[in-house]
């Protein structure tokens, strides 16, 4: 990857409907070059997916929570990834170091949907020990990761 390269993923994570005419037009390259590089982002892998980005009130997540999860044994982590893939108020789930194993974001409406979440985490096998808080205010919410070199 060269620095048009970065400049055209740039481009495409603050809007992944930009044309390859308009991406041409901004980096000073022909559409026929923009098209192929962006071709082979997907090809290589670095371009996974094209995506939308929603407001998490507005389809319905009145309130946002941060749940850390720590497992009797590292051994239970298959098992947990498998049983969060199922819940649908769980937006994002990372393996991580520290004192818990896992951190996750939940969306969901209320206290009592929370609290059903958490009985539905604290059943999974293998599942020791939660903490969760509920987040106030969003502060931040980038989802631009290219760092170019």
């Amino acid at each position: 990857m060269d620095n048009t390269d970065y400049k055209i993923l740039k481009i495409l994570q603050e809007n992944a409907r930009e044309t390859a005419s308009s991406i041409s037009k901004k980096i000073h390259l022909s559409v026929s070059a923009v098209t192929e590089r962006i071709k082979k982002l997907e090809e290589s892998g670095v371009i996974k997916s094209y995506t939308i980005v929603v407001d998490e009130r507005k389809v319905g997540f009145a309130m946002t929570s941060l749940m850390e999860v720590r497992l009797e044994n590292p051994k239970y982590y298959e098992g947990f990834a498998q049983a969060v893939a199922n819940i649908d108020e769980i937006i994002s789930c990372y393996y991580k170091t520290g004192e818990f194993d896992l951190l996750l974001k939940i969306g969901c409406d209320s206290g009592d949907e929370l609290a059903e979440i958490h009985r539905k985490i604290m059943n999974v096998e293998g599942v020791l020990d939660t903490k969760t808080d509920i987040v106030v205010k969003n502060v931040k919410n980038s989802y631009s990761i290219i760092k170019q070199p």
